[in-house]
């Protein structure tokens, strides 16, 4: 039984624009919370920092209540476990993801996507995340995780890791095909990785903004790396976006094989501008059977196969650390896009 009854946090009040209000997380001591019957209460230990804390933040994807702790890349240890939890023991290392529960008994959840359960609910902007000491999670939704990984490398595989996954898998790729990723941080970076192991004779494009961005893309092994916006040497089977913009989706279409596959990984993209949704041309960027899917948030199943999937690689995510009190900058310079791997505050014992 934990003796503490308050906690650090990193707290969000309000809707803001990081442009404007470059620290809008507040440091503050809260309540632990305490774990219902089929919940546990986690340690922290380390959280990623995600583009969707942006979107929350600044109200693409909002918060249904304030105030909120955000973060959905979880580490930590189990130190409590309610009354009816079963499958997880206290004092073991776990990680909670974005999905934080679903309805389990819709179409969707009993087909293994609960993904797309319409009572799902997201770590970190639905309930309170992780940017503090304490979490509690639901047991169904809580992993173990392999003993392969520090807490910072750890964090980073439960979100950017895993819908990297899914979207990898969304795309069909085979091997021998190639692949092209649209902006290279946390999750491409990860992807990246994937396919250099799963299909060792496809090759990797890259198309990202800044010349550091397309420099560690090469680092990491990808046989092009270029402008958003450029054409690759050659047309690609598949294009995977995570940029949170729409001018990206025009240009990734133009560099696709006949019956390419578009896979966007984005749970929003920012407000288009008019001129980039009038340069969609059917013959240049839809004609010959070409596709266009987006990933809706990540399944459990997801997850649980990706950890497996990273251990046995292994995968070992490029990340940068900071302090739970600097949440605020981390944030930031993801904002300004700067970023190389992943972004993970690691919480004080």
């Amino acid at each position: 039984m934990n003796k503490q009854t308050m906690m650090k946090a990193m707290v969000l009040h309000r809707i803001t624009d990081l442009s404007q209000n470059r620290s809008p997380l507040s440091l503050e001591e809260l309540p632990i919370p305490v774990p219902a019957a089929d919940e546990v209460l986690i340690k922290v230990r380390a959280c990623g920092v995600c583009h969707t804390e942006l979107d929350e933040i600044e109200g693409r994807t909002p918060p249904q209540h304030f105030p909120l702790i955000p973060g959905h890349q979880v580490v930590g240890i189990v130190i409590e476990t309610g009354e009816a939890v079963r499958s997880i023991q206290t004092g073991s290392r776990v990680g909670v993801a974005w999905i934080g529960s679903a309805c389990g008994h819709c179409l969707h959840c009993l087909a293994g996507n609960n993904n797309l359960c319409p009572d799902f609910v997201a770590t970190g902007r639905d309930v309170n995340g992780g940017y503090a000491q304490y979490l509690t999670a639901r047991e169904d939704y809580v992993h173990l995780l392999p003993e392969r990984f520090s807490d910072s490398q750890a964090a980073p595989l439960l979100c950017a890791g895993a819908i990297g996954y899914r979207s990898l898998k969304l795309t069909g790729l085979k091997n021998g095909e190639r692949l092209g990723l649209t902006g290279f941080g946390s999750s491409a970076h990860l992807v990246l990785k994937m396919v250099r192991h799963r299909y060792p004779d496809s090759e990797v494009f890259v198309f990202a903004r800044k010349e550091s961005e397309q420099q560690f893309a090469l680092e990491l092994g990808a046989s092009w790396a270029g402008n958003i916006g450029e054409d690759a040497p050659h047309k690609l089977h598949a294009i995977i976006d995570t940029t949170p913009a729409w001018k990206p989706v025009v240009e990734a279409l133009t560099n696709l094989e006949p019956g390419g596959k578009l896979v966007i990984n984005a749970i929003r993209k920012q407000e288009a501008d008019k001129k980039e949704l009038l340069r969609l041309n059917y013959e240049n960027h839809l004609w010959m059977e070409k596709e266009i899917k987006s990933v809706a948030n990540v399944a459990t199943d997801d997850v649980r196969e990706f950890l497996s999937l990273a251990a046995e690689i292994p995968i070992l995510p490029e990340v940068v650390e900071y302090p739970l009190q600097e949440a605020n900058r981390a944030l930031l310079e993801i904002k300004e896009q700067r970023i190389r791997g992943a972004k993970v505050l690691i919480l004080p014992d």
